[in-house]
């Protein structure tokens, strides 16, 4: 079963690394990515299912990740929100889990943490694709 990822990511080279990682590891499928806080709150208003798991960080060419947070608070209980980013520290953490993060994971300490949330924290009731 394929884990349905979007992507909010300004930086071409994490995401170009970030992809076939998620295909190979966790059999994701990302199908689609933003790079700025819009970009990301208008794919998430138009397609409001099409999504399991939403990868946001934090620094975005426009606006941030925590506007993205804040945008996609109404989702459904199987949906999960993970911010990915160079700058957690505990503060951004709690304000994250208040905006609504299920999970928040530093790129450059947690990726095999990132890993396997995505492996073993999937929601139950996932559609096989």
């Amino acid at each position: 079963m394929a884990l349905i990822t979007f992507l909010v990511e300004d930086n071409k080279t994490i995401r170009d690394n970030l992809v076939p990682a998620l295909e190979d590891l966790v059999n994701g499928r990302v199908v689609g990515f933003a790079e700025t806080e819009s970009g990301a709150l208008a794919w998430l208003a138009a397609h409001p299912d099409a999504w399991q798991l939403l990868i946001v960080d934090l620094f975005l060419k426009e606006g941030s990740g925590l506007g993205v947070l804040s945008g996609c608070r109404k989702r459904r209980a199987d949906q999960r929100v993970v911010v990915l980013s160079n700058y957690v520290t505990a503060d951004i953490r709690t304000r994250c889990q208040a905006l609504g993060a299920d999970a928040v994971f530093d790129k450059s300490h947690d990726l095999d943490a990132f890993i396997e949330y995505c492996n073993t924290d999937r929601p139950s009731g996932l559609a096989p694709l």
